[in-house]
């Protein structure tokens, strides 16, 4: 059992499961996240999204929604899939978008067989979010596909 304290340290009791301690390391850099406001780098935000995403059995898309000066207004799952794939709605990105009043965004996903390398489907849904998002003023920054072995930045390889 994982038990936190009031100053919000953790400490456990008992046996734990993987899918227990994750969540414990999502809630911390989640935590370090809003005390940090922003998200500064590549590193971090995959860094984040690593542990977000990486032990999901299932594909899921998520958005990190941002302001102006790249502080976070909201993390959320937009789609949840299958083994091999999950769709992803232009439209309600962009409702999504709207919804927080963001100026930018940071894309996810996870790849369940583990393999972070991005397919040509990854690199076309980037670039169609990207152009409904550009209509409505909201950069995208990034969009980072998470795997076991690590992540892959498609802006880092020019693609976003």
């Amino acid at each position: 059992m994982v038990v936190r304290d009031q100053l919000g340290r953790y400490s456990f009791r008992g046996k734990q499961s993987e899918t227990d301690i994750l969540g414990i390391a999502e809630d911390i850099l989640q935590r370090r996240l809003e005390r940090l406001g922003t998200m500064t780098s590549p590193d971090q935000s995959a860094q984040f999204l690593r542990m977000r995403l990486a032990h999901l059995p299932h594909e899921e898309f998520h958005a990190v929604w941002l302001d102006n000066r790249h502080r976070v207004l909201a993390i959320e799952s937009l789609a949840r899939g299958t083994i091999d794939g999950a769709s992803i709605h232009p439209r309600e990105v962009v409702k999504a978008a709207l919804r927080w009043n963001a100026a930018a965004a940071i894309f996810s996903h996870n790849h369940p067989s583990g393999d972070p390398e991005p397919s040509a489907a990854d690199r076309a849904i980037t670039r169609q979010l990207k152009e409904a998002l550009t209509l409505v003023e909201v950069r995208v920054l990034d969009h980072v596909v998470v795997g076991a072995a690590g992540t892959v930045s498609l802006a880092q390889r020019g693609w976003c």
